[in-house]
């Protein structure tokens, strides 16, 4: 039997995005045979040779192996202590991004972007000329990088874009591997 594929909330183009292989085996959390293997970071001190996106998407591949898929240290403004004004974004929206939304490839670690409050999606991985598209939205996010550096933007190649979406108002943010 066939089962409709699990589709994430801040990660909506993640099959688009060869972060899951069609790959037949046996997802080593649920024990089911699958055809979807998982391919993105998965930050656990036990690393599982298979995941399905289910047992990610229900929360169960976190809790079995301890770990998390998304970084809550590389969350944007999120602080390790509980009364830090930064972690507004509540314990349900960490849980979300790190338990249950499968990460995505970075040539260095990657930082989940927020806006209006909230996490955004992460859309893809850009370049140049996808930026340029989008340069007034992405003002505040280039300030600091040098127009070379822009230039130098790659999607399937370092150092690459990494474009992210506001859920609540659909602005566009960028993150980059640093400069």
């Amino acid at each position: 039997m066939t089962q409709d594929l699990p589709t994430f909330r801040l990660h909506p183009n993640v099959y688009q995005l060869d972060l899951f292989e069609r790959e037949a085996g046996t997802c080593a959390c649920c024990g089911e045979q699958r055809d979807w293997k998982y391919q993105g970071p998965f930050y656990a001190i036990q690393k599982p040779d298979y995941l399905c996106p289910w047992c990610i998407a229900d929360g169960s591949a976190a809790r079995y192996y301890e770990g998390q898929f998304n970084d809550e240290l590389c969350i944007e403004g999120w602080e390790p202590d509980p009364s830090a004004s930064a972690n507004a974004l509540g314990e349900e929206l960490i849980a979300e991004v790190c338990d249950r939304t499968p990460g995505y490839l970075a040539w260095q670690q990657g930082e989940w972007l927020v806006h209006c409050g909230q996490l955004c999606q992460f859309i893809g991985y850009v370049g140049a000329a996808e930026i340029e598209q989008l340069r007034p939205q992405l003002t505040g996010d280039l300030q600091d990088l040098s127009p070379a550096y822009v230039q130098a933007l790659s999607a399937d190649d370092s150092p690459t874009g990494y474009l992210f979406r506001c859920v609540q108002c659909g602005t566009h943010r960028l993150h980059t591997d640093g400069t």
